[in-house]
């Protein structure tokens, strides 16, 4: 990734937004299109990096460990890397990501009762969320 510039108006705008309103700090960890779908599917559970990319099969494997990184940066999962042949690598949500759990459901929810085309499968999903 390329560095930021520290001094620059974007990020003072940023750090003047963050100042003012929490959502900002929530963007910055969860903001983006695959963060919030990795950390739903690690709701479930410890998963390995084969599963994760199973169960997102949009995702293309360089941005899914892009991905996977800053959540990692972010203290938002675990990675553990196991020293065996074949490598096998593990994901887990830390008690940071964890809290997350209310915010993805609700989104999920909110998902199921907004969509027209898929509401019924949502609606279906849900009933096998994790905890729920």
């Amino acid at each position: 990734m390329s560095q930021v510039k520290e001094s620059s108006t974007i990020q003072a705008n940023k750090k003047a937004a963050f100042a003012e309103c929490p959502i900002t700090h929530v963007m910055e960890k969860i903001g983006g299109y695959w963060k919030p779908v990795i950390l739903f599917n690690l709701l479930a559970g410890t998963k390995r990096y084969s599963d994760l990319r199973k169960s997102i099969p949009a995702i293309t494997e360089k941005v899914l460990i892009q991905q996977l990184k800053q959540l990692e940066t972010d203290g938002l999962l675990v990675r553990k890397a196991m020293p065996v042949v074949p490598p096998h690598v593990t994901y887990s949500l830390t008690p940071s990501g964890r809290k997350l759990e209310p915010v993805l459901y609700a989104m999920a929810v909110w998902a199921a009762g907004d969509s027209k085309e898929n509401g019924r499968v949502f609606r279906r999903n849900l009933k096998e969320f994790p905890g729920r």
